[in-house]
């Protein structure tokens, strides 16, 4: 089986520039790695955690984006990932809605990642997480990218 990068998002993006700038990194992406990103609907806390459980596997290694997680550099963020992958086949990162994440998906979590203390909307929120993961891959094969 594969490895694959799953980002789980709550929400549809709506906004063409956000759909083009998601499209556009996750064809980059795909030129080092599987990647599938998958929307549930955003609803009420306790439906959105239903909806995200159910394409979350036991095998998986979860990584939320959360306000109160971890921050990293860049650099560190890469690091990270090189780690995860040597472990683990699949890496699925999970981006709450709105209401923020189900206690029951924070506890599943393996890792909470902050990116900043500021509130993002979702849609770009998504685009900067692709970002990251494409600059991830950039630096772990050592290949220039603009800083």
């Amino acid at each position: 089986m594969s490895s694959m990068i799953k980002i789980l998002c709550v929400g549809k993006l709506k906004e063409k520039y956000l759909v083009d700038l998601v499209s556009d990194y996750q064809k980059r992406i795909s030129k080092y790695h599987p990647i599938e990103i998958v929307e549930v609907k955003d609803s009420n806390i306790v439906e959105e955690k239903n909806n995200l459980m159910k394409y979350i596997s036991d095998k998986d290694e979860v990584i939320t984006l959360e306000i109160e997680g971890e921050s990293m550099t860049s650099e560190e963020f890469a690091s990270r990932m090189e780690k995860e992958f040597i472990y683990h086949s699949n890496i699925t990162f999970v981006i709450g809605g709105s209401l923020g994440l189900h206690e029951e998906i924070k506890k599943r979590s393996n890792l909470a990642i902050s990116f900043s203390h500021m509130t993002f909307p979702h849609g770009l929120f998504r685009g900067i997480l692709l970002e990251q993961i494409y600059r991830s891959f950039k630096i772990r094969n050592h290949e220039s990218y603009h800083k």
